[in-house]
């Protein structure tokens, strides 16, 4: 969600950079590490004394939910999602539920069908546990997903569920060394349903 179809950066960097310089850490080494992982995770590997990851990670999800001011939709991702078999595709998000649905909400881009949050797993991203549960409930093996990803933990994520995976750069100030496919955004993206429900998602101008 996050970084792939809704570019929430700044609102998440404003709440998080509050928490970090009230705990003393260095913004610009701590904030690029806590996308792509739900925040109980990025604050218990802190390991920080006197720190109840717990409280403090419900103290940030208040924050990021009142704060979703500047969360826009990636461009096309709004159009290219209603192209897709509602019953074909699924949000799979390191944020928990309330959350998730409130920047879906500032964004403009419509409640999926299926969701799997935060709450959904035992143990977040890199873990493959999210990405194995979302095709479960699609009711596909993990080979037949497509993971639309924009950050190292969700691209492992990913990949040690074996899906294929495309990367998302729109939100990126540094580009991602990855060996996957790699999109901007979904500007002239098109979806074919083929016969036998097989889903083609192709690029502007590529040959069918």
């Amino acid at each position: 969600m996050d970084g792939t179809i809704l570019n929430s950066l700044a609102a998440a960097e404003r709440v998080w950079g509050r928490w970090a310089t009230r705990h003393g850490l260095d913004l610009a080494a701590f904030l690029p590490t806590m996308h792509g992982k739900r925040g109980i995770d990025t604050i218990a590997g802190l390991d920080l004394p006197g720190i109840d990851p717990v409280a403090e990670a419900a103290e940030i999800l208040r924050g990021e939910i009142e704060d979703v001011a500047g969360v826009v939709a990636i461009d096309g991702a709004a159009d290219f999602l209603a192209a897709l078999p509602a019953d074909r595709w699924a949000i799979v998000t390191s944020a928990p539920v309330d959350l998730a649905r409130a920047r879906l909400r500032a964004a403009g881009i419509p409640q999926p069908r299926l969701m799997v949050t935060a709450e959904d797993v035992e143990v977040g991203k890199p873990d493959p546990q999210c990405y194995l549960l979302g095709a479960e409930r699609l009711g596909f093996g993990p080979g037949e997903m497509l993971v639309f990803e924009d950050v190292l933990a969700g691209v492992a994520a990913g990949e040690a569920a074996g899906a294929d995976v495309v990367v998302v750069t729109a939100t990126h100030e540094r580009s991602l060394e990855t060996s996957h496919p790699t999109i901007r955004d979904y500007t002239g993206m098109s979806v074919v349903v083929e016969p036998g429900g097989r889903l083609s998602i192709r690029a502007r101008g590529e040959a069918a």
